[in-house]
């Protein structure tokens, strides 16, 4: 049993500079390749904006509302670092959206903290701007420092999500990560699924969980998807 903040430290100690987290989004041509380090870096900035910044304490609920992207993996460790709660209720404390939905919820920031990515290359800002009371990651996640110690850290008892409705602990997490058969020991996982869902949540711990990395594709097509799982070496998929 052990906590998110736990996996990351043994992995920036078991090999740093390694990739962890590739992304294709075959709609555009992006490829964003994070080590372990960069990740790292990016999970504490995140977390700081969070916490930081727009006030989150741990307990709260997040909402990473995103189609598969890079970023999704991102906040998921950030919410997990500072001892959020990354959830799929309509009534979360804060929420990160993508352009799709951001009419939706900046009309609700009178009620939560409302954040919004332009899902553009490198998770530069937002060309047109944002409406009043919305957070651009773009803008605001860059002057955060690379670094982030939660005052009061989350343990293995705390809740780490409620994807599927029901709390999952992040010992539970981490433990039914531990033992899952998506990928083995330093795999590579190549998934379609979005990590901040029910069924792809494990696809982004389990790599973790066994020292191995995760590719990430968006908006593929069946013969792009192969070439890739070939050129990024990947040594399982999912869905299978």
């Amino acid at each position: 049993m052990t906590t998110f903040s736990a996996v990351l430290t043994d992995l920036l100690r078991a090999d740093a500079g390694r990739p962890l987290v590739t992304f294709y989004d075959d709609g555009t041509g992006e490829r964003v390749e994070l080590s372990v380090t960069t990740y790292a870096n990016w999970v504490a900035k995140a977390a700081s904006l969070l916490v930081d910044e727009l006030d989150l304490e741990k307990g709260q609920t997040l909402r990473l509302d995103l189609p598969p992207h890079w970023l999704g993996t991102v906040f998921l460790g950030a919410a997990w670092t500072a001892g959020l709660v990354v959830t799929g209720s309509d009534d979360p404390d804060a929420v990160l959206c993508g352009p799709d939905t951001l009419e939706r919820w900046a009309a609700r920031t009178d009620d939560l903290v409302v954040l919004t990515t332009a899902l553009l290359p490198m998770g530069v800002r937002r060309p047109d701007g944002v409406p009043a009371g919305v957070h651009d990651v773009g803008v605001e996640i860059w002057s955060q420092p690379d670094a982030f110690t939660a005052w009061d850290p989350p343990l293995v008892a705390d809740v780490a999500h409620e994807l599927g409705g029901s709390p999952v602990t992040q010992g539970e997490l981490w433990s039914t990560a531990a033992a899952g058969t998506l990928v083995t020991d330093g795999g590579r996982l190549l998934s379609e699924a979005n990590p901040a869902s029910p069924p792809g949540i494990a696809s982004f711990t389990e790599p973790l969980a066994r020292r191995g990395s995760l590719v990430l594709v968006a908006r593929a097509a069946r013969e792009r998807l192969e070439a890739t799982y070939v050129a990024e070496r990947a040594t399982a998929r999912f869905p299978a």
